[in-house]
């Protein structure tokens, strides 16, 4: 039976006045909100919509699905006023005509929970039992969150904006993407749904954990070797796989290389080439959506790639 929420979607919908947060549309194109989501896998949240200025359902588009959604498209609204230009970038990469016709749907974190929500949720079995409970305690709230997220975007936000838009839904034209921890849950949902995801784009991707209250990172080993052991389990094999990351070299971005040439090791070990995997350094560059925004560009016509 569908849960209550899900069968009053479309009448929620139909109520709610979907804005434009540019207020009409432009040569950047438009993003239409959803205001509160529902779910029944967990709590509601609002979904942004790019749909390119020439969006018709004459054609058919290719989706990404990209975490932090408050953060991609206005800056006047975001806590440190920074944005990744997402509805900017697009725009200029469709005018080139490198990259399939393609929408973006940004999905909001629910800030208190998005750690958990995002820390890859299998990868826990993979840590010693008293520190994964004092992870899951201390970390996660609790409560693990990020395989019912991934329902949430598969089995919800997915059919609903297939049914809504002029999409291609097959996996070859489905991608997800997202930085820091958003990197690591992208890397995650590719692992988890191979027949439904065809890329991921993980920026700047969070292989360490910093401590309640951002007072400094966990340097314990077992943490990133415990990713590590899932993805040498799960990593699909490449196919029509593609995979990206990168990461730069100051503020957190410093501690990230020894953990992504590991990650590297295992990409080699499992088949994917220069064809279908980009690791990339960009030295100088720190951990913000002002740096991401200067490179986001690079994957997405990556995996756009006509």
């Amino acid at each position: 039976m569908k849960h209550p929420l899900l069968m009053l979607l479309p009448f929620i919908l139909l109520m709610c006045s979907f804005r434009d947060i540019d207020n009409q549309c432009n040569t950047q194109g438009s993003v239409v909100r959803i205001p509160d989501f529902p779910s029944k896998y967990v709590a509601a949240r609002n979904i942004d919509i790019w749909l390119p200025a020439d969006y018709s359902n004459s054609k058919s588009y290719a989706v990404i699905y990209v975490h932090d959604a408050q953060m991609l498209f206005d800056s006047t609204t975001t806590w440190n006023h920074q944005e990744w230009h997402m509805d900017e970038v697009m725009n200029e990469l469709a005018g080139t005509g490198k990259i399939r016709d393609c929408i973006v749907v940004g999905i909001w974190n629910n800030g208190e929970y998005r750690h958990s929500e995002y820390y890859p949720q299998k990868s826990l079995n993979y840590l010693p039992k008293p520190f994964r409970k004092k992870i899951i305690s201390e970390q996660l709230k609790g409560k693990a969150q990020a395989d019912n997220y991934l329902k949430f975007i598969v089995k919800e936000l997915k059919p609903y904006i297939d049914s809504h838009y002029s999409t291609l839904n097959d996996a070859a034209n489905t991608f997800i993407m997202g930085s820091s921890m958003g990197g690591l849950i992208s890397l995650y949902a590719l692992c988890e749904y191979p027949q439904v995801f065809g890329g991921a784009a993980c920026l700047s991707t969070h292989w360490v954990m910093e401590q309640p209250g951002f007072q400094g990172i966990i340097t314990d080993a077992s943490i990133p070797e415990s990713y590590r052991k899932y993805l040498r389990k799960k990593l699909p094999a490449p196919g029509s796989k593609k995979l990206y990351y990168d990461y730069g070299t100051v503020t957190l971005d410093s501690l990230y290389k020894p953990h992504q040439v590991l990650v590297d090791a295992i990409m080699k070990t499992k088949g994917y080439t220069s064809k279908n995997w980009i690791t990339r350094e960009f030295p100088g560059e720190d951990h913000s959506e002002n740096a991401w925004s200067r490179r986001v560009n690079i994957p997405i016509e990556f995996l756009l790639s006509k």
